[in-house]
C-alpha cells in the first residue's frame, strides 16, 4: 500500500473513478486503534469515541482544517442496526471531531434502508451490489443540499463500496462536491 500513499489513489480508484472526490484516513485498520475501535462499536464502549475523536484531532485537525465544506453527516446505519447496536459509531466520532465552525454536523440528512446481509468478507464486487440503492436523502434537506460539498465520516473503509454509493446518491441529489474522513482504512478491498 506504499505505493498507493505516495500516489494519492488506490488502484481501485484509478482503475474506475469513484463518485466522491477524496478520501482522508487516520490510520490503517490492522493498527494500535482497531482494538479502541472494535471497544466503541461491539462491546458499546461509548467512552471509546472521545479517545478515538481525540487522536483524530490531535493528528488530522491541522491537515484538514482548511477544507471548506458545508456539511459532515456520518455513515448512517439502517433502522434495524441501530435499534440493535442502540448508536451510530460514526455519529459518535464525527461529533466530536474537530473542524471548521461553518461545518454543519447533521446525523439525520442521509438515511439508510434496512439490509439484512452484512457486508463483512464479501468480496469488491458483492459489496457494491449489495449497496446499490441502500442510501436515500430525507425528502426535506433535499433543497440544503443544492450546490454544496459534504464531508461523510466513516468508522472504517474497505472496499469504497459504501462511501462511493453514498458519494452517487449525495451528487444524484445535488450536492457538488463529496469528501471522505475515515478513521480506519483497511489494507484490502478484493
Amino acid at each position: 500500500m506504499t505505493h498507493e500513499l505516495i500516489d494519492q489513489h488506490c488502484h481501485g480508484c484509478k482503475v474506475r473513478a469513484p463518485y466522491f472526490d477524496e478520501t482522508h484516513c487516520l490510520d490503517r485498520y490492522e493498527g494500535h486503534l482497531q482494538n479502541a475501535l472494535h471497544q466503541l462499536k461491539y462491546q458499546k464502549r461509548i467512552a471509546y469515541a472521545q479517545g478515538l475523536a481525540d487522536i483524530w484531532n490531535t493528528v488530522m485537525s491541522k491537515q484538514l482544517n482548511e477544507i471548506n465544506a458545508d456539511y459532515l453527516f456520518p455513515v448512517p446505519l439502517s433502522i434495524e442496526k441501530l435499534s440493535l447496536r442502540g448508536f451510530n459509531q460514526s455519529w459518535e466520532l464525527a461529533k466530536r471531531i474537530q473542524c471548521k465552525s461553518s461545518i454543519q454536523k447533521l446525523s439525520y440528512i442521509l438515511k439508510r434502508k434496512h439490509d439484512p446481509a452484512p457486508q463483512a468478507g464479501s468480496s469488491l464486487i458483492a459489496r457494491h451490489s449489495k449497496i446499490r440503492d441502500a442510501f436515500y436523502v430525507e425528502q426535506s434537506a433535499l433543497p440544503l443540499l443544492q450546490n454544496k460539498s459534504v464531508i461523510i465520516f466513516d468508522d472504517v473503509m474497505t472496499s469504497g463500496a459504501t462511501l462511493d454509493e453514498i458519494a452517487r446518491i449525495l451528487k444524484d441529489n445535488g450536492v457538488l462536491r463529496v469528501m471522505n474522513w475515515v478513521l480506519l482504512r483497511t489494507n484490502k478491498s478484493s
